[in-house]
């Protein structure tokens, strides 16, 4: 009898997930007999997992090729890509773990490896980690960005990802992409959510402070002005445990503040210390646990400033980082982790506490393979029941990749060009932008694009596409002023993200040149300078001020593909870069450097 490989598949999730793979079959994949095997240390272990984006079934997620960091930050996690990344943490070429944390042969790997996450998967393997264990002795921390980044968390409003929360048992999460639902949604969603949400830097504005809204609002605190609980104590393994949340500062700059009119937010490292040393006094916890959606350079910068911290389990820039990083601080250390995107990654913390605090650790961040782990009934048919009334929709059939579709990058990844030409053709304009999210799946060569991919890459709230003229200056002073964002060598006032993306625009980028002198010699596409003050036709979308006006950007997309049978793309327009040589942040790029 000859299988499948999709017979194969189901044969060795079954077989992986028993500890039976045969060892042909292992050493063909490079997998060790359990890779979730952990030996049981200390006495607590804190599973985190952050920026799911709504990916209820497993998906393809290539890691970038481009992710520079300057100045103090070059050469330092989690801004290594590639080879070099492999070589800090000394990870083996080839395997399981390679492979989850680099681009490198992506589309070969991934074929033989399978696709990385969903929550049945996941639940499987939390359990399993809470058992080995014990349940008593393990909390699970959500670091945001759960309620968005898919067809049916749009259409649910979020709800759909409240419920798998609770199914997998989420002791305590913070926010982001969450606070792009109107502010009542928001509430809502909290309320209906069985653990806690916290979030120290989320203040209430004055003038609504005796909002109708706020009155039976749990989180609310009127005393403090904070519009959520800034932290929660948990015991665990006879330890005491306070997790601080901390939402995306810049959340009303990067997303709407329209949702949210009257919420701040920052990232308020004054009252943060503040928290902490209340809480050590007060509450005498064992142990200090911030919950970060700050981006891992924020809290990088964060825990040399702040005393107190034990750990930061961090979220936001999607990164992979496997071993965490320790950072000294004016009252001792505090180590930092940050646990990747799309359920391909359960960090795993394994600490020893005693009376005067944190002794030791063992940290793993651990790939989610889904073809290696039984994927939970329960879970299984709580996400059919879900995805049932969008199904037909989700499902149709556009187009094929002909190659590797990706985003994940500093600058342009093939599905943003795919994104860019679909505005340009349709909207019938000179130059197209497109926001530089860094959520968003990966197709392979050969792959169906269903409107669900299309969905995977611009379902949010705000997704209206717009056709307007801008002169040669403005389209200068928006790249220069994403590129600050992106690149400022105060980490505290990047505000994470990537690079806007662009199409029928060339130009260079100088990443460490100073604020307003890193981007130069714009062209349009067929070589034509780009004059400051002549006129141009720009389509886009995801505007955060005033909303536009056009059809919703995954209606323009899925018009563009379904005119065309293949998707190829010809020319990856990623700007030409100036300075970065032998940055070990960057590898195979195609612009020079």
């Amino acid at each position: 009898m000859t299988l499948s490989r999709r017979d194969f598949v189901r044969l060795l999730a079954l077989a992986g997930a028993a500890g039976m793979l045969p060892l042909s079959a292992r050493a063909a994949r490079r997998i060790p007999a359990d890779p979730y095997d952990l030996p049981v240390f200390g006495n607590l272990r804190l599973l985190h997992i952050t920026d799911t984006h709504a990916q209820l079934n497993p998906v393809y997620y290539r890691e970038p090729n481009v992710n520079l960091g300057l100045g103090a930050a070059r050469g330092r996690a989690p801004h290594l890509v590639g080879q070099a990344l492999l070589d800090h943490f000394g990870v083996e070429p080839g395997g399981l773990e390679a492979h989850a944390l680099t681009y490198v042969d992506y589309a070969e790997q991934a074929e033989r490896l399978g696709r990385v996450g969903g929550f049945a998967q996941l639940r499987t393997l939390v359990e399993r980690l809470r058992a080995e264990r014990g349940r008593e002795a393990t909390l699970l921390l959500d670091g945001g960005d759960t309620w968005q980044g898919s067809g049916t968390a749009y259409w649910t409003r979020g709800r759909d990802m409240v419920g798998a929360c609770n199914l997998l048992g989420v002791d305590v999460m913070t926010g982001h992409w969450e606070f792009t639902y109107r502010d009542a949604e928001v509430i809502d969603n909290i309320a209906a959510f069985a653990g806690d949400f916290v979030a120290q830097n989320v203040k209430v504005r004055e003038e609504a402070l005796f909002d109708y809204r706020f009155e039976d609002f749990a989180g609310f605190d009127e005393d403090l002005g904070l519009a959520f609980d800034p932290y929660v104590i948990r015991e665990a393994g006879g330890v005491r445990v306070a997790v601080i949340g901390q939402a995306f500062p810049y959340t009303p700059i990067a997303n709407p503040s329209r949702f949210i009119p009257d919420w701040t937010f920052g990232i308020q490292e004054g009252r943060l210390q503040e928290i902490v040393d209340r809480v050590r006094e007060r509450e005498r916890p064992a142990l200090v646990v911030l919950l970060s959606h700050n981006g891992m350079d924020v809290d990088l910068k964060l825990a040399s400033r702040v005393r107190g911290i034990d750990l930061i389990l961090g979220g936001h820039t999607h990164d992979g980082v496997p071993a965490p990083q320790v950072v000294d601080n004016p009252g001792g250390r505090t180590l930092v982790t940050n646990a990747g995107s799309n359920g391909k990654f359960l960090g795993v913390m394994d600490l020893d506490v005693g009376p005067g605090g944190l002794r030791d650790f063992r940290y793993r961040l651990l790939p989610v393979f889904s073809d290696l782990i039984a994927p939970d009934p329960e879970m299984t048919d709580y996400i059919a029941g879900v995805r049932a009334p969008y199904r037909a929709r989700l499902e149709e059939p556009l187009a094929v990749a002909g190659q590797t579709l990706y985003r994940r990058g500093n600058f342009n990844g093939t599905f943003d060009q795919l994104i860019c030409d679909a505005l340009r053709t349709v909207k019938d304009a000179e130059i197209a932008l497109s926001p530089g999210f860094r959520w968003g799946t990966t197709l392979l060569p050969g792959q169906t694009i269903t409107m669900e991919h299309v969905l995977d890459q611009t379902c949010i709230t705000y997704p209206e596409t717009y056709r307007r003229e801008m002169t040669g200056a403005e389209l200068k002073a928006i790249l220069e002023d994403v590129c600050d964002n992106l690149f400022n060598p105060d980490p505290y006032v990047q505000q994470g993200g990537d690079m806007v993306r662009s199409g029928g625009l060339d130009y260079v980028c100088e990443p460490g040149a100073a604020i307003g002198s890193r981007i130069r010699s714009l062209r349009l596409a067929d070589g034509t300078p780009i004059e400051a003050d002549r006129r141009y036709v720009v389509a886009g979308w995801a505007t955060v001020g005033a909303q536009a006006e056009g059809e919703p950007i995954w209606e323009t997309v899925a018009t563009y593909l379904r005119d065309r049978e293949r998707i190829d793309i010809a020319r990856l327009e990623t700007p030409r870069l100036a300075g970065v040589a032998d940055n070990p942040g960057i590898a195979d790029y195609p612009g020079e450097v």
